[in-house]
């Protein structure tokens, strides 16, 4: 058997790929494909609709501390509503309990896809 010995010989610079030059990447690896996530099915849970009736009934019985408003995470609007109540030794609980009941009812009429579309996407915090 006969040994063939390798050399290197410097000739011309190896040709390009040209696929590389007409790709739209440059010759990177294309962006990995995310599906768009899917509403919820009809008649399926709304996401943020667990805070309507935990919000309604605490609007309607604790209005005028404002708890609702901290349930839907509207701080500041809670604090204002509980603010009025202590500032005025109770005597403004009227105002913030009929604001509570006007707002818990209205949150209750809303049906669960309004509701959050309003208050939790929304953010509408008053009435």
């Amino acid at each position: 058997m006969r040994r063939m010995r390798l050399t290197t010989v410097a000739g011309p610079p190896a040709a390009m790929d040209l696929n590389v030059l007409s790709s739209p990447y440059g010759g990177q690896t294309p962006p990995s494909y995310q599906p768009a996530p899917y509403p919820p099915p009809v008649g399926g849970p709304v996401p943020g609709a667990d805070k309507k009736i935990p919000a309604a009934i605490c609007a309607i019985l604790l209005g005028g501390f404002g708890v609702h408003k901290f349930i839907l995470g509207y701080t500041t609007e809670g604090l204002i509503m509980l603010g009025i109540t202590v500032l005025t030794c109770g005597f403004g609980s009227l105002i913030s309990g009929i604001i509570g009941l006007v707002e818990g009812i209205m949150y209750l009429t809303k049906s669960d896809q309004e509701f959050v579309a309003t208050y939790v996407q929304g953010r509408r915090g008053w009435f």
